[in-house]
């Protein structure tokens, strides 16, 4: 039996959308999954060395790792109406170039940052410790991401909504892409679809019985938040549009990679459609 690793981040929609797998309520042939959990910016940094066969990673690294990886269709994270957080001591006026905490040099938050901000001064770090940095003064700003958008210090406001600057770059309104899940080009094509279709069903089921694997998930102590703002975070993050991409997601995808490309982030165009595991495959092979 194959044992597979599939790499997330710790946050609670990654793991909401896995351990539908993890406790056994959905799995594959001749596979046995285990499960590893670390930063966003460091599983980016693993998926430029190759290290893992199936990993999150934030939409606007993929550019990056076009030859090696296949985008998959399912455990999608997007904002509709939110996102990320720049958030400041109350009061307090930035500078143009003031000095700002992002959660990694391939985020999508930070990508569209530094097009929003070309004069900050970056500096990067673990998000779990942006907020905490803002608030003793090391830096006079931070974008918030995950949990901590709905739970930061009273002494913190919002300087600017990162879906602003996207709708604003953007220049139309689409849900802004922020994370999915990659897969190694060095696996088979038959058994890369059936890894999708096994993450997809995962999804899927985490959403149909929603109410009981949070009450485990928090039972267990595998998330950082409370019930309600678990509750709540769920429907940002890993709700029905997490299952697999529709068509204005793949817009969105799309116009994050143009943006990308003409600020010089990406050596070429992409179209994300060309990228992803072609399923027709399987039904040819079948045939």
């Amino acid at each position: 039996m194959k044992k597979t690793v599939i790499a997330h981040s710790p946050d609670a929609d990654d793991v909401f959308m896995y351990y539908a797998i993890k406790f056994g309520w959905v799995d594959m042939n001749d596979v046995k999954f285990d499960n590893i959990a670390e930063d966003i910016q460091t599983l980016n940094e693993k998926a430029l060395e190759g290290v893992y066969e199936i990993v999150a990673i934030s939409f606007a690294l993929y550019p990056h790792i076009r030859d090696n990886y296949a985008m998959l269709r399912t455990a999608v994270s997007f904002g509709e109406g939110y996102g990320p957080k720049l958030i400041k001591k109350k009061g307090a006026k930035l500078k143009r170039n003031f000095k700002v905490a992002l959660s990694g040099k391939h985020t999508t938050n930070a990508m569209l940052f530094r097009i929003a901000y070309p004069d900050a001064r970056v500096t990067y770090m673990n998000f779990l410790e942006i907020e905490q940095a803002v608030l003793d003064g090391a830096v006079d700003a931070g974008v918030l991401i995950h949990e901590s958008i709905l739970t930061y210090d009273e002494k913190l406001e919002v300087e600017r909504e990162m879906w602003d600057i996207w709708q604003e770059l953007a220049g139309e309104e689409l849900p802004l892409p922020l994370g999915g899940m990659a897969i190694s080009r060095s696996i088979p094509l038959n058994k890369a679809i059936e890894y999708e279709r096994t993450l997809t069903k995962a999804v899927q089921v985490a959403r149909e019985h929603k109410e009981k694997l949070s009450q485990m998930l928090l039972e267990r102590d595998l998330v950082r938040i409370d019930a309600p703002t678990l509750d709540k975070y769920l429907e940002l993050y890993a709700n029905d549009n997490s299952i697999t991409l529709s068509e204005i997601q793949y817009r969105a995808i799309n116009k994050l990679f143009e943006l990308g490309y003409k600020n010089g982030f990406y050596d070429t165009p992409i179209k994300v459609e060309d990228f992803m595991i072609p399923t027709e495959y399987k039904k040819i092979r079948d045939l």
